[in-house]
């Protein structure tokens, strides 16, 4: 299977990170991350949906670190 290498604002988002396992997980940082990039890049500023996801994201690793 293919993986999109950006997850535009548009895609489908898992509404709990919480029931995302970690490969998973990680697919989606790597995304989020990708897409973060391009934006700052092509438009000067990210798009407010790619900084919440990006930032969602870096929640749920926090709290899996502790657990």
């Amino acid at each position: 299977m293919i993986e999109k290498l950006h997850l535009t604002p548009e895609d489908a988002f898992p509404e709990d990170l919480g029931k995302v396992q970690d490969h998973e997980l990680q697919v989606l940082d790597s995304q989020v991350q990708r897409q973060l990039d391009h934006e700052v890049v092509v438009d000067g500023e990210p798009d407010p949906e790619t900084e919440f996801r990006h930032y969602e994201l870096d929640e749920e690793f926090n709290d899996r670190d502790k657990r």
